[in-house]
């Protein structure tokens, strides 16, 4: 992503990408992190849209549905967001190796 980024825009990217990768309509997703039922589908609608932004305690609670880590919404690195998406199913093995690469 460019140096003139839209923040909230990637949240919103990232959001419903997110979401579709988890096969989620937008009430589902809305529902299972705890948002009422009679307007889930409306307020991810908005979060997806850059209407309204989630507060952070609605984006963890997003995150948790999803399975992602919070700072998947937020970064700009592109690259590192994927990194951000598979840390999680990587075995330890691996993330020592990746860490070793990295950090010297």
């Amino acid at each position: 992503m460019s140096e003139s980024t839209n923040y909230p825009q990637i949240f919103c990217l990232r959001l419903k990408s997110a979401r579709e990768a988890k096969g989620l309509s937008q009430k589902k997703l809305g529902i299972l992190a705890g948002i009422d039922e009679f307007v889930a589908s409306t307020r991810i609608n908005r979060y997806e849209k850059g209407v309204h932004q989630a507060s952070i305690e609605v984006a963890q609670q997003l995150a948790g549905v999803l399975n992602v880590p919070l700072a998947y919404f937020y970064t700009e690195d592109d690259e590192l967001a994927t990194l951000l998406l598979h840390w999680k199913q990587l075995d330890q093995q691996t993330k020592d190796a990746i860490l070793k690469l990295i950090v010297r």
